[in-house]
C-alpha cells in the first residue's frame, strides 16, 4: 500500500499561475488519501455510468475515485470527479444505495452547485479556505495495486466548511437525485434505503457523526421526502444483475485490501461469485506473504473470465510485488492489450519495462499512460527514471518537477525546473512546461514575503 502526499492543483499550466501559488500556500498537514486501482474504479464506472448518462454527462469525462477513509461520506469539488469513501461503499447493502449515493453527488454538478461554491471561492478572504478547496480537486495519483494512493494536503476546518453545503442545496440535489435514478431505470428504493442507513446519525454528537451526516439535512426529513417521492412514481425496478456483481466486486477488492487477511478468507467463502471469492482469497494470500496461494487463485479467477484485463492487472501485481520481473511483465503485456486505454494499467505495464530494463520501451508506455492521466504522480517518478536511464536528462528533470509541484513542494520543484529549462531546447512544450513552474516558485516567494 503506497502512500504519497499531493497538493492537488490540476496542473501547473492548466490554472491562472496566481491562483495556483495563492492556493498552494494553504495547503497544511494533515491529509486525505485516495485508493487508486483499476479493477475498483472500472466498477465504480459501470454502476456510475447509467446515472451520468441520464445527467447528459459524460460517463468517460467523469471519474469516480475512492478516498481512504472508513467513515461514511462523498462529495464533489469539480465538474469532472465525484470522490467516495470506501467505508460508505462497504457499508451499503444493495447497488441501488451506492448509485443513489452517487446520483446525489451528480445532482450538485448539474445543478450548477459548484459553480456557486467556486464564486464563493473567489470572494473568500481566506487562503486556506481556498487551499483546501482546491487541493480536493484531487485527480488521481498512485499505481495500479489497490492501495496505491495520494494524499491531498488541506486543512480540516476547511475542508469541513468546504463541504458544508447549504440545506437548500442538499435538499435539492435530493430531489434531483430521485429524478436521476427513476431516468436510468435504477430502483428509487436505494435513495430511501441509503437515509435509513445515516439514520441513527441525528442522535449523535457532531464530534461522533460522520461527515456525509453533519454537511445534509436531518436523515429524517430525507426520508420522508424520499419516500413520497416513491409513493408517487413507484421504485419497484429489479435490481440489474450487472449492478449486483459489480458492487460486490467492488466490495469484495477493497475489503480484502483494507481487513485482515484472516477476515477475508473467512468471508470468501460465502462469496456468490466464484471469479470474485478467488480474487478476495489471492488478495489475502498474497498479503500473507504466500505468493503460491495467492497466484493459484488468481489463475483460476482469470480461467472464469480470461478476457478480464483487471483480473489481469492484479495477477501482474503480485508478480511484481514477488520481484517476478519477467512474468509481471508478460502478465501487464496481457492486461494492456485487453485494457489498452486505462491509464493505470498502462503506468504498470511501463513501471514493468523499466524493472525488466526496456527503458525506451517504458518511456513509450509511460508517455501515453499520462495522455490520459496528467497527474499520476507515481506515474511521474517512473517517468524521471525512464527518461534518465534513456539520456533524456532534461525531460526527467521536468517530470520531477511536476511531480513535485502536483505535491505542493514548490521550491524543490523549482530547482529541477531550472535544470529542466537549462537543458530542453528553448520554446519547446516541455521547457514552457519547466518555466511555468519557475514563474508559479518565483510569484509564491512574493506572495509569502508580503
Amino acid at each position: 500500500m503506497t502512500f504519497e502526499r499531493f497538493s492537488r492543483l490540476a496542473s501547473i499550466p492548466a490554472l491562472a499561475i496566481g491562483l495556483f501559488l495563492y492556493l498552494t500556500a494553504a495547503v497544511q498537514a494533515s491529509s486525505v488519501s485516495l485508493l487508486r486501482d483499476p479493477d475498483i474504479e472500472n466498477g465504480l464506472r459501470q454502476l456510475a455510468a447509467p446515472i451520468f448518462r441520464a445527467a447528459g454527462l459524460n460517463p468517460k469525462r467523469v471519474r469516480v475515485l475512492v478516498v481512504n477513509q472508513s467513515s461514511l461520506n462523498a462529495f464533489v469539488v469539480d465538474h469532472n470527479s465525484v470522490f467516495l469513501n470506501y467505508g460508505l461503499i462497504l457499508r451499503v447493502d444493495t447497488p441501488e444505495m451506492l448509485q443513489a449515493v452517487i446520483a446525489h453527488e451528480v445532482a450538485h454538478i448539474t445543478n450548477g452547485h459548484i459553480a456557486r461554491r467556486t464564486q464563493n471561492f473567489k470572494s473568500a478572504n481566506s487562503a486556506a479556505g481556498l487551499g483546501a478547496a482546491l487541493s480536493l480537486l484531487a485527480a488521481a495519483a498512485g499505481g495500479g495495486e489497490a492501495a496505491a494512493g495520494v494524499a491531498i494536503g488541506t486543512q480540516s476546518a476547511a475542508l469541513r466548511g468546504f463541504l458544508s453545503h447549504t440545506r437548500a442545496e442538499e435538499s435539492s440535489a435530493d430531489q434531483t437525485a430521485i429524478s436521476l435514478l427513476k431516468r436510468a431505470g435504477i430502483n428509487t428504493q436505494g435513495m430511501v434505503d441509503l437515509h435509513k442507513l445515516f439514520a441513527g446519525q441525528d442522535l449523535l454528537s457532531s464530534v461522533n457523526q460522520d461527515p456525509y451526516t453533519r454537511s445534509h439535512p436531518l436523515t429524517r426529513d430525507r426520508v420522508r421526502a424520499a419516500q413520497a417521492f416513491v409513493a408517487a412514481h413507484g421504485g419497484s425496478t429489479p435490481t440489474s444483475a450487472e449492478a449486483q456483481y459489480w458492487l460486490s466486486r467492488l466490495q469484495g477488492k477493497l475489503s480484502a485490501f483494507t481487513r485482515a487477511s484472516k477476515w477475508t478468507l473467512r468471508r470468501a467463502k460465502s462469496e456468490p461469485y466464484e471469479d470474485i471469492r478467488l480474487m478476495r482469497e489471492a488478495i489475502a494470500h498474497h498479503r500473507s506473504n504466500n505468493s503460491k496461494k495467492a497466484l493459484r487463485a488468481m489463475d483460476a479467477a482469470i480461467a472464469k473470465r480470461p478476457n478480464d484485463g483487471f483480473y489481469l492487472e492484479l495477477r501482474g501485481q503480485i508478480l511484481m510485488e514477488n520481484r517476478k520481473w519477467s512474468d509481471a511483465l508478460a502478465t501487464y503485456r496481457r492486461a494492456a492489450s485487453q485494457q489498452p486505454k486505462d491509464s493505470l494499467i498502462l503506468a504498470s505495464l511501463g513501471r514493468a519495462q523499466l524493472a525488466a530494463g526496456q527503458n525506451s520501451a517504458a518511456v513509450k508506455t509511460m508517455e501515453r499512460a499520462r495522455s490520459l492521466d496528467f497527474r499520476n504522480n507515481v506515474l511521474l517518478r517512473d517517468m524521471a527514471q525512464a527518461y534518465a536511464k534513456t539520456g533524456k536528462n532534461g525531460m526527467a528533470a521536468v517530470v520531477t518537477a511536476e511531480r513535485y509541484a502536483l505535491r505542493g513542494r514548490l521550491n524543490d520543484a523549482e530547482i529541477h525546473a531550472k535544470r529542466a529549462s537549462g537543458l530542453l531546447p528553448r520554446g519547446s512544450a516541455a521547457w514552457r512546461r519547466a518555466q511555468d513552474i519557475v514563474i508559479a516558485a518565483e510569484q509564491n516567494r512574493k506572495r509569502t514575503k508580503k
